[in-house]
């Protein structure tokens, strides 16, 4: 049996969930968009594409995103970056 401090309490538990699923479906979020961006080179939905004007470049930022998450901070910058880049440039015909 694991000593007290090694337990994890159920409250803490409760705590926990909600946050693990929240970061996850928001991980899962940018690399379904991200790869749908660069590879497909759209959006899905109507919102998306109506706002994004270089869509394998903000794809390409929301996977910078989601490959640096917590550990990387400047990988979540650039990605970020990419994503701004991505609604403020003008499309090449």
């Amino acid at each position: 049996m694991l000593s007290g401090e090694l337990a994890m309490s159920p409250s803490f538990a409760v705590v926990l969930l909600p946050i693990v699923l929240l970061v996850g479906g928001l991980w899962l979020a940018c690399v379904v968009l991200g790869l749908h961006g660069v590879l497909l080179g759209r959006l899905p939905g109507a919102w998306l594409p109506r706002h994004v004007r270089q869509l394998r470049l903000w794809g390409a930022g929301a996977l910078f995103v989601a490959a640096g998450g917590l550990a990387r901070p400047s990988l979540v910058v650039i990605g970020l970056g990419l994503i701004a880049l991505g609604h403020v440039l003008r499309r090449t015909p």
